[in-house]
Order: structure tokens, then sequence, then C-alpha cells
């Protein structure tokens, strides 16, 4: 199989990729930072036209055809609504959003010529359950969802298939890459982050069962089928969740 993982270089995109290589598929490794060690490396910023158009035509000329495309390139940010700066929206926004639709949008033409794919988009939990403090972030992973959903209607007959990952916390270096005025809202999810239990191993290889399996939605890990599982059956103590999540924020805030 043939891939084309953004945001390769370091993180869960690294463990994918050394999952994929693992099984002995073709990866071009696409990141803004070197990937020592890839066979197939372009250096790529999910928010360039031009870029995306040179990862294309590497595709064509190196193999002609592309099998799966993984959106997984992504930084973390959010902040409360009232300290969050419209710069950090907009930052996030074409990073995390914009860049997995400029991705689509390139390679589309081509499964839709050959009839086949796949794309896996790597959202969060956060696009589905949405906690106080990370508005933006939130938001476009909740845009993420719903764009994966809505290419997976648009592709399906040209037997396109579209899936969406959303996992909760995980160890990672992804809050390498955190800004934000709300620096409250940065040390909590730092915190949540070190401490969690589930490793980028366990995502990766959930992710990739999920692949096979054809799942739509993705939820690598028990903490994100839990949380998601609440919000659906038990709005309630969800919402009484939520809220008391952000008074702790709050409190935190206070005391810097």
């Amino acid at each position: 199989m043939r891939v084309l993982v953004t945001g390769g270089a370091s993180g869960l995109g690294a463990v994918l990729v050394a999952a994929l290589v693992g099984r002995r598929d073709e990866v071009l490794v696409c990141d803004v930072n070197d990937a020592p060690g890839a066979e197939h490396f372009l250096r790529l910023d999910v928010r360039s036209d031009d870029d995306w158009a040179a990862a294309l035509a590497w595709v064509q000329d190196h193999w002609g055809s592309l099998d799966l495309l993984v959106n997984n390139a992504g930084v973390a940010g959010g902040g409360r609504v009232d300290v969050a700066t419209m710069d950090e929206w907009r930052w996030i926004t074409e990073i995390n959003l914009f860049g997995v639709v400029r991705g689509t949008r390139t390679f589309v033409p081509m499964f839709k010529a050959q009839r086949s794919g796949r794309i896996v988009n790597v959202a969060s939990l956060a696009g589905l359950v949405h906690p106080a403090g990370m508005g933006s972030y939130n938001a476009v992973k909740a845009g993420v969802v719903a764009f994966t959903e809505t290419i997976g209607h648009e592709l399906a007959a040209y037997g396109v298939h579209a899936h969406v990952v959303c996992p909760s916390y995980f160890r990672t270096n992804l809050m390498a890459t955190a800004r934000g005025a709300d620096t409250a809202l940065v040390d909590v999810v730092a915190g949540l982050v070190e401490h969690s239990r589930v490793t980028a191993d366990e995502i990766a290889s959930a992710v990739l069962a999920g692949i096979e399996r054809g799942d739509e939605v993705i939820l690598p890990d028990d903490a994100a089928r839990q949380a998601w599982g609440l919000k659906q059956h038990d709005r309630a103590t969800y919402d009484a969740v939520m809220r008391d999540q952000a008074a702790k924020l709050d409190q935190a805030a206070a005391r810097e």
C-alpha cells in the first residue's frame, strides 16, 4: 500500500509511519521538520497550496497512485473565549482544519480517477466532546469530524472511504506546539497529556485496526469511548462534569 502521512516526523504521525513501514507499506513522510531515517520524505507545510501541489507531483512521479492519505498534522491550542485571541483562532484553524481540507482537495481528483482510496483525518475526542476552555480546538476538531463525514458521503460512489480518528488524551509531544494567552488552560491540558496511561503506539494500533474494519469514526481508547457514550446517553451528567471542569479552570487561572 502507498501512503502519505502529514506530521509524520514526530508524535502519533511518526508512530503511524513506523507501524505502516513495519507491515511493508511504502510511506511518504511529510512534515515541516526533518524525519531522519525516512525512506521517502517531503517538506510540507499543510498551510501551503504550493507544498500540497509538490506532494501531489511527487506521488504522481514516483508512484502514479495513492492508496491512503493520512491528514495527521496538527497543533495544540485553545483558551477561554474572553482570553484566546483572534490570531490564535486563525493559527489553529489554518493548520488543524484547513490543512485537512487542503490535503483532501489535493488528492480527491486522483482518488476519484482511480476509483479507490482511503482518507484518514486525525481529529480528537474534542471533535465530539467539548470541554470548557478549548473553544478553538473543539471547533476545528468538530469541523474535521463534520468534514470527514461529508466527504465520505460524496466519495462513496467512487469507492473512496473516509475515516476520522477521535482519541482522548495520550502521551505525545503535541503540547510542544501549544501556544496561547490562556496559560492556565495550557497547563491543565499538558498535565492531562503527561499523566495519561495511553501511549501513541496503542493509539496507532487502534487506528490501523479501525481502518481495516472500515470504521468511519475511530474511537481508539477507552476514555474516548466512555466520554462519547456519556454525552450520548446521560447528557445531564455530562453537562455537570463539563461545568465542574470549567469552574476548576477558572480557579486555576485565579491562582496564577
